[in-house]
């Protein structure tokens, strides 16, 4: 299991990518437009830059929502692999059996 610092740092950090994608968006939109003029987009690189690094969804790391494992977790249900055959061993996952043939 991960530890608690872990969990609430990835929590931190989506939070985090959230409040500042407007803005990222806005600058990004303005650097990559040919048409700007090249010391607004050179000023938009700068404020982009100054941003927090935590901001950028690059760093969002997927975590099980039960044990915060980082590996293994599919993103349909957002826990590990480990958990979700648990879970669907005691039928507690909606519309998933385990494979018999």
């Amino acid at each position: 299991m991960a530890s608690k610092s872990t969990i609430e740092s990835a929590k931190r950090i989506r939070r985090v990518v959230k409040a500042k994608k407007v803005t990222r968006d806005a600058l990004k939109a303005i650097i990559m437009n040919k048409s700007v003029d090249a010391v607004q987009r050179f000023a938009a690189q700068l404020k982009l830059a100054a941003m927090p690094r935590t901001s950028s969804a690059t760093r969002i790391r997927n975590r099980c929502m039960v044990t915060g494992r980082s590996r293994g977790v599919y993103r349909k249900f957002n826990i590990s692999r480990i958990v979700l055959r648990e879970m669907a061993a005691e039928g507690l996952v909606p519309g998933v059996r385990k494979a018999s043939w």
